[in-house]
């Protein structure tokens, strides 16, 4: 009976489900993007760094004027820090905005994100690049001014708007579509240890099936399509293959971290961002490390590690410590990553055991020795 009354007590996470109210994806969308901003808002402060805005201004000027938008248009200065972030709420507020719409990659949109929420309106995201799940999500990673991860902030919903134009994010440098393969990678693998842990995830409760099958879908549509996408973004053409990783980055990675759960991957690359040599590599770069950092915490079999490696190696993701600028690296350097990755708080700690500093650590150099090996035995030089 007090066993009973424990559990009574304690009752169990809710199961849930969150995600933008409205996905769109498709080649040639960033010459419609007035029309669906227009449905949130008349007044429209559009957040773009200046390469971006030389790529896709003049589309963005003129789908506005067309939709009878005003688009007040904000530099975007590089990194997503609360200094960014209070800077651009402050022109918002000050020129009415009504909503606030995010163009570029996901720092980009992250800062668009909390912006909106500051400012009390509506916001949407519009990526150039298919390189992370950044623009479904109702949270921000935020940095410092410096570039090095400071905290997550969350949101009360996601985005009222995702636009996908998939011309635009075939014309990137290929590099952007594999590094988002990276991080989308790490959603199932995450999503599993999370849900044996029974830990809520970042919707605020226990995955639903319909979550975890997202997540299994984003690992099985990379695995089938990723090699024949990377090709399509090398010679920038949209193809079937590209459209799907595409949609497998953004939208089916993007609900299954948040619904489904992150756990070592992420944390590891969070560890990861306290070392400057780093800062060159892409987030899903880094995370592709951790994901195999991960394999070796939880003692996969050496056939699944070598999957991930061989399809890692296939599409040009990270896969050793030097393929993430860390080739000279200290045993004390790497303690610093775990320590910060094992931090209280961290998504680490929703693996199904307990993991210290020392186990992340001693993870991270047998991973770098097992592909070493791997890339030696096929011929490949680290």
């Amino acid at each position: 009976m007090a066993e009973m009354a424990e559990t009574a007590e304690r009752p169990l996470s809710p199961q849930i489900l969150i995600g933008p109210k409205k996905y769109v994806q498709g080649r040639g969308l960033m010459a419609k993007a007035g029309k669906y901003v227009a449905d949130l808002g008349k007044d429209a402060v559009v957040i773009a760094d200046g390469e971006v805005w030389g790529l896709v201004g003049p589309a963005l000027e003129r789908s506005f004027k067309d939709a009878k938008v005003h688009l007040i248009r904000e530099v975007f200065r590089g990194e997503c820090s609360h200094r960014e972030i209070d800077r651009i709420t402050a022109v918002a507020e000050r020129k009415g905005a009504s909503v606030v719409v995010g163009v570029g990659g996901g720092k980009t949109l992250d800062t668009a994100k909390a912006v909106g929420f500051k400012a009390g309106v509506s916001w949407a995201t519009v990526p150039t690049v298919a390189s992370t799940d950044a623009p479904t999500s109702a949270l921000s990673v935020i940095y410092t001014d410096d570039g090095v991860f400071q905290e997550y902030i969350f949101f009360p919903h996601n985005p009222d708007l995702v636009l996908v134009d998939t011309a635009i994010a075939a014309n990137a440098p290929f590099r952007f579509i594999v590094s988002g393969m990276g991080d989308a990678l790490a959603t199932w693998v995450e999503a599993q240890a999370s849900a044996e842990a029974r830990k809520p995830a970042m919707s605020g409760g226990l995955a639903t099936m319909a979550a975890l099958a997202l997540a299994k879908l984003c690992w099985d549509t990379l695995i089938a399509y990723g090699f024949l996408a990377r090709q399509a973004a090398e010679q920038h053409v949209v193809t079937p293959a590209l459209e799907k990783v595409v949609e497998a980055n953004t939208l089916l990675s993007g609900l299954g971290f948040e619904s489904a759960g992150l756990a070592a991957a992420h944390a590891i690359h969070n560890g990861l961002t306290a070392l400057p040599q780093t800062h060159h590599y892409m987030h899903g770069e880094k995370v592709n490390f951790g994901t195999l950092t991960q394999f070796a915490l939880e003692d996969r079999p050496t056939a699944e590690i070598n999957d991930l490696v061989s399809f890692s190696l296939s599409v040009g993701l990270p896969t050793t410590l030097a393929d993430i600028g860390l080739a000279e690296v200290s045993r004390e350097d790497l303690m610093g990553v775990a320590k910060a990755a094992t931090a209280p708080g961290e998504t680490i700690h929703n693996m199904p055991f307990p993991v210290t500093a020392e186990m992340v650590v001693d993870a991270m150099i047998a991973a770098d020795a097992y592909s070493r090996a791997f890339k030696a035995a096929s011929g490949q030089q680290d």
